[in-house]
């Protein structure tokens, strides 16, 4: 039995790859196109989330998401989660409908076909430079002034598979607060469980999503970063309780 499974979970990783290549070579003449300039973004950004549903139900997972509010086409957040598996990307792409941008490492655009696209539609970043870092707020703001949205996953990373939610860093709270956004935290329940990052590991079946209601930074200063960011680690953290108890 256990042979089976292994060999089960190595043509499933495989398989997973060959999903993420197969819509971006359908769409490539489109997607090449909707990059071209910055306000076609939102055209990519459909096509991304096309992406992504291919990925998600061609793996065997299927979302349930519960929305405790309902977001403004158009308007400006920061969108914020949990980070425990390789498909935090496309269920964040699936779940939510307002264009965004992504706030990721810059690691990810040595990723064959999906990098060529990550490294021409995100905002890259080197964590161990403290001039990339600040090159992100400019990056920011230049998408935030064009009515598009971000993402971020605050932990930094991917934490080790032990730890329900690792420390949040400062990034998203920050741009948050400068910006003048509304955060919204959203929690997701088994993507570790579907497809972590531990290779012979993994399942088909539901993946559980809650939106929360957005925190407002109206008015909010730097000197509130602290209880923003612990505020919404804890929305986030009760949310894995109780989707996990």
């Amino acid at each position: 039995m256990r042979l089976l499974k292994i060999v089960f979970w190595i043509l499933w990783r495989v398989w997973f790859y060959i999903l993420i290549a197969l819509p971006i070579l359908v769409m490539f003449p489109f997607l090449v196109i909707s990059i071209l300039k910055e306000e076609w973004y939102p055209y990519f950004f459909k096509m991304a989330r096309i992406w992504a549903k291919v990925i998600l139900f061609g793996m065997g997972f299927y979302y349930k998401i519960e929305r405790e509010q309902s977001l403004e086409y158009g308007k400006s957040y920061m969108f914020v989660a949990n980070h425990t598996s390789m498909t935090d990307i496309m269920l964040m792409l699936a779940v939510v409908q307002n264009p965004f941008v992504f706030v990721g490492k810059k690691e990810l655009m040595k990723i064959p076909l999906f990098g060529f696209f990550y490294k021409r539609t995100s905002i890259l970043v080197d964590r161990n430079s403290s001039k990339s870092k600040m090159e992100v707020y400019d990056q920011a703001k230049k998408r935030l002034d064009q009515g598009l949205s971000i993402c971020i996953f605050p932990e930094g990373g991917v934490p080790d598979e032990s730890i329900e939610l690792d420390t949040f860093k400062d990034g998203a709270f920050r741009l948050a607060i400068d910006h003048q956004i509304p955060i919204v935290p959203i929690t997701f329940g088994d993507n570790k469980r579907r497809l972590s990052y531990t290779f012979f590991s993994g399942s088909v079946g539901i993946m559980r999503v809650k939106v929360h209601p957005q925190i407002n930074t109206t008015g909010k200063t730097g000197e509130d970063k602290k209880n923003l960011k612990d505020e919404t680690r804890a929305i986030i953290l009760n949310q894995l309780h109780l989707f996990n108890p």
